[in-house]
């Protein structure tokens, strides 16, 4: 979400061209605008990001475009996207860069985050949200990967929003809970600052034994 210039809001969106079904291929992302906060419009009527361009699509990308997150720094902006390649199913990180919102190009050397050979993120690198770290002084990514039989919650680390180091160990492996909540998957986290205790607190979203739920894990 960015306010413009001309007192109007923009956000991107991911968006499916089919109904009634979970993340149906392909995905695409738009552009769009409120006065308001509370009521939108598509800003353009095109997509800006999809499996058809803009520039060249890639084959790790060919097959969905899945959801925005948008960073801004030092006047350029950062789309942190996955996407699905075909037909072994699996999904990484990459971005596209902008200077107005509008028009986007991809980067060249996407994916920038990229499944392991052997670890928690064999098959899936997805869903990054990205936040500067203002005491350590970097970017942080959180993540979640796909691979021994389940999902978890990961973490990577950047100084130039471009090459990622990411911790091999999960920062919350999936099955963490007793009770079973998430013994699937944990993953597609939220996060929320608390000023008042200093704690962050993870909303994600964790499949166990009893189906789909909220989970919360917190830094202290």
């Amino acid at each position: 979400l960015k306010k413009a210039n001309d007192d109007k809001f923009l956000s991107l969106y991911g968006a499916y061209e089919k109904k009634n079904t979970y993340e149906p291929d392909p995905g695409y992302q738009g552009l769009a605008s409120s006065s308001d906060g509370m009521n939108w419009k598509r800003e353009k009527d095109e997509s800006i990001l999809s499996i058809h361009g803009p520039g060249e699509v890639s084959d790790w990308e060919k097959h969905s475009i899945y959801q925005p997150w948008l960073v801004e720094h030092d006047g350029v902006y950062y789309n942190f996207y996955n996407a699905k390649q075909m037909p072994e199913w699996i999904e990484q990180i990459g971005i596209a860069k902008s200077q107005c919102l509008y028009e986007w190009e991809r980067h060249n050397d996407n994916p920038i985050l990229s499944v392991s050979r052997d670890g928690f993120d064999t098959q899936f690198c997805s869903d990054a949200k990205v936040f500067w770290d203002d005491v350590e002084k970097h970017w942080v990514m959180f993540f979640y990967g796909v691979g021994r039989g389940a999902a978890h919650i990961m973490i990577a680390f950047s100084r130039d929003l471009i090459h990622w180091e990411r911790d091999t160990t999960p920062l919350y492996q999936a099955g963490g809970n007793p009770s079973g909540l998430d013994r699937k998957y944990a993953h597609k986290v939220s996060l929320v600052y608390n000023p008042r205790n200093e704690t962050l607190y993870m909303f994600y979203c964790a499949v166990g034994d009893e189906g789909r739920g909220i989970g919360l894990i917190t830094s202290k």
